[in-house]
């Protein structure tokens, strides 16, 4: 049997030839050489060369402002057995390396290239919990998408993320995604406290393990930030509700408009459950310190956001009727550059702003935010004022300007981002009939308000954990996402979820074995 000898230069050009010996894998100085048998390596990969990089049909941005629906089309089954094609299958997958989940990429665009759909369902959903979510909000141009080898050769990524969805949405549509069955249930509980998505995550894992779980949320819905942070048009909410649903069917009780220190202590919850996970994410909005703040018409972010997000839900709300947090026909001003900030600037356009303007104190080659992100809104008519800073908010009783003094970058910090600096004598003014901060969030006084002073925390105000075994230092309560490593991703969040419910079986475990002995 004839074998391939494929030589991969990491960052140029890839290379096939033949080779008689016996398959083996080598990485030396940049360059990878694996040499695959023909049914090793079939003929449906590594068509980057022939094939190029497509993403699904996105919607024109004067079409897509009109509405909130998503703004890319799903793909066809057989447009995404053609760009899975394209996967090099990397001896060391980058693109797995650079996901928080280390989801077995590869493997599965792989799986989806030989219409092997339903094994690549599993493999899929073996590392992920909300594959389609991620698909649909992750960043991919700064994770797996942006270290795909083949990107990096200048032949375009594989468009993991548009595969990725594709192949959960195929699940969903014909029935391979079921309930969780416990053949038999563990006569321990966990408590968890947050339904955003670490607490989603650790919550289905330990119910596969056979654990019986309560989630504690102070919602009116499950989804944490997923159902009312994220925008319709990057996020439909069936999505959402349909993994929440399906935890539902799985024996997972949900308590919603249920606060943990107004409904019950963190003491009471403890004496209520073999152990507790606190997972409510970070929602207090980062204030600015400058004149003027205290104006009407200037509003955090998620206050904005949620607001429009049930409004798509149907609720009734009050202040987006009647137009307080509505940028209906309002000059409205975005503060920040990060993936908040984009979703703020596309929402509002949405609404039917009369302009949108997003400022951000370094240039766009600097944003937090997914580039993506930025040509989107771009495209849908958002103007960005690079290299600006609000210096003074103006007016009587409401904001009507902006002051705003343009930057420079300077020397690097710390953290090795070269630092915004005023630009002397350069003020000017924006109107703005409302201003949105989209500066970024920090952790609630959780100490206070579970009444539990004695749960430590950082000087950041996140909750301490020990690393290794993610628990407080109150025995059995363990902590995940957000409130532990600052605003983050959802993958990450997912990621932490994950790990924290290892660290909750191992304790429940060493604890149901101490009372056996004691017995």
């Amino acid at each position: 049997m004839q074998n391939k000898l494929l030589i991969y230069w990491v960052f140029q050009n890839i290379g096939q030839f033949l080779c008689p010996k016996k398959p083996f894998s080598l990485i030396f100085i940049g360059i990878k050489v694996s040499v695959y048998k023909e049914n090793i390596m079939p003929d449906k990969m590594l068509k980057f060369v022939n094939v190029g990089m497509q993403m699904p049909t996105k919607r024109t941005g004067g079409a897509r402002t009109k509405d909130f629906k998503e703004i890319y089309d799903a793909f066809i089954h057989e447009k995404a057995k053609e760009q899975s094609s394209r996967c090099s299958q990397c001896g060391v997958p980058f693109c797995q390396v650079h996901c928080p989940l280390h989801n077995n990429i590869p493997d599965w665009l792989k799986l989806t290239a030989e219409g092997r759909l339903q094994e690549a369902h599993e493999l899929v959903h073996s590392t992920n919990n909300m594959p389609e979510i991620c698909g649909s909000i992750c960043p991919q141009d700064r994770l797996c998408e942006g270290n795909c080898v083949i990107e990096r050769a200048g032949h375009g990524t594989v468009t993991i993320g548009s595969v990725e969805k594709y192949i959960t949405d195929t699940a969903w549509e014909k029935g391979w995604i079921k309930p969780i069955k416990v053949l038999k249930e563990i006569d321990q509980s966990v408590g968890i406290i947050g339904a955003g998505p670490a607490g989603l995550a650790c919550a289905e894992e330990l119910r596969k393990l056979g654990y019986k779980i309560a989630i504690y949320d102070r919602y009116d819905r499950p989804g944490g930030l997923l159902i009312y942070g994220i925008p319709n048009f990057k996020l439909e909410k069936f999505t959402v509700e349909r993994r929440t649903n399906l935890l539902k069917e799985s024996g997972i009780k949900f308590k919603q408009d249920f606060e943990v220190g107004k409904d019950i202590s963190l003491d009471e919850l403890r004496k209520k459950h073999g152990a507790i996970l606190i997972a409510t994410g970070v929602y207090k909005p980062r204030e600015i310190d400058l004149q003027g703040s205290d104006l009407k018409n200037i509003f955090p972010a998620m206050e904005f956001l949620t607001a429009s997000n049930r409004k798509g839900l149907g609720d009734r709300v009050k202040n987006f009727d009647n137009g307080i947090l509505n940028a209906e026909n309002k000059d409205t001003i975005v503060i920040g550059g990060g993936d908040t900030g984009m979703d703020c600037v596309r929402t509002a356009v949405r609404q039917g702003a009369k302009s949108v303007k997003c400022l951000y104190r370094r240039d766009k080659e600097n944003m937090p935010g997914s580039t993506r992100e930025v040509y989107n809104a771009e495209e849908e008519g958002v103007e960005f004022i690079w290299l600006s800073n609000p210096k003074k908010f103006i007016g009587t009783s409401q904001i009507s300007s902006v002051l705003v003094e343009k930057m420079k970058l300077g020397k690097a910090d710390s953290s090795g981002r070269k630092k915004p600096e005023p630009v002397p004598n350069s003020e000017f003014e924006m109107k703005a009939d409302m201003v949105i901060n989209a500066l970024g969030f920090d952790p609630e006084d959780l100490p206070k308000l579970f009444n539990s002073p004695e749960l430590s925390i950082s000087k950041w105000g996140t909750i301490k954990i020990n690393l290794k075994t993610m628990e407080t230092n109150l025995s059995g309560v363990f902590a995940a996402g957000d409130i532990v490593r600052g605003a983050s991703l959802v993958v990450w969040a997912i990621r932490d979820g994950r790990d924290a419910t290892i660290s909750i079986q191992k304790y429940l475990e060493h604890k149901q074995s101490k009372n056996v002995k004691a017995a």
